[in-house]
């Protein structure tokens, strides 16, 4: 079993890998600021240097609820999801940086907490499952429940069902689990790179996943735009260079596939873990 602290320092490690990875389309990565132009990669370290603390407190969180039911769980650990924004948002000068990444990656380590507090094994399987019964209600309750939406989120709901990182959350990662887990450990198998292996997966979650980032800046056709140009790589194999030439491609149309980004770090921190 591994010890309660790994999970946290596993998120960490997967957002500074993430923004460091290049070339990533339409995102901010070492080469350029993607189709941002307010945020770039300092900003993003200024950003993961001031949410790291707060993984270890979802952890403890999680570890001290290990015995209550999920359903009530949300509501615990709710308020420091809202104090690690807020401490992202004072580290970047109000720029969106992580928020995804938080409520994502606090969901894991306090799935993580929970699991080590029953004294079982972190797994894939059991991460997933108890992120997925914490979140059961939540797009039901925030989505489907509001009548005058508030934000972006909850309209593109309204307006095209899309459920975006909470029906992710609520499904347990289920695109993470059924594409990006998979091509990780296929590629693993066949000894490809760390960084090989994480451009592959972020190509098919961009495939695949229906990612609200995508569909706020370029409306339906920006996420089918960038779909079909993911698995047109997948397709015939893709190299560095066709992943600049995609960068420029969403750069010209303002497409950010940040939602993508988010999950990528999912899969960088579940890939860590058995099946």
């Amino acid at each position: 079993m591994m010890p309660l602290p790994a999970i946290d320092l596993l998120a960490t490690a997967a957002l500074r890998e993430e923004v460091m990875l290049t070339p990533k389309p339409g995102l901010v990565d070492s080469r350029n600021n993607g189709a941002h132009r307010d945020m770039d990669l300092a900003l993003f370290m200024q950003s993961i240097t001031a949410i790291a603390p707060w993984f270890g407190r979802f952890a403890a969180l999680g570890e001290r609820c290990a015995d209550m039911p999920a359903q009530r769980v949300l509501a615990e650990i709710r308020p420091t999801g809202l104090a690690c924004e807020q401490a992202m948002f004072a580290a970047t000068g109000g720029v969106n940086t992580h928020k995804g990444g938080v409520f994502s990656l606090g969901l894991l380590c306090a799935a993580g907490g929970r699991l080590a507090g029953r004294g079982q094994a972190l797994t894939r399987r059991g991460l997933c499952a108890d992120v997925a019964a914490i979140c059961a209600r939540l797009v039901a309750t925030e989505l489907a429940g509001r009548r005058k939406p508030a934000t972006v989120g909850e309209r593109l709901y309204l307006r095209h069902g899309l459920t975006g990182a909470r029906g992710e959350a609520a499904g347990g990662f289920a695109t993470v689990r059924r594409y990006a887990l998979p091509a990780w450990d296929r590629l693993s198998a066949a000894g490809a790179d760390r960084e090989t292996a994480l451009l592959h997966c972020l190509l098919v979650l961009m495939a695949h996943n229906p990612d609200t980032n995508l569909v706020s800046r370029g409306g339906l056709d920006g996420l089918q735009f960038v779909r079909r140009y993911a698995r047109r790589l997948l397709d015939e194999g893709w190299r560095p260079r066709a992943l600049e030439d995609m960068d420029r491609a969403l750069i010209g149309r303002n497409l950010s596939p940040g939602g993508s980004a988010d999950l990528l770090a999912v899969t960088a921190v579940l890939a860590r873990f058995p099946a």
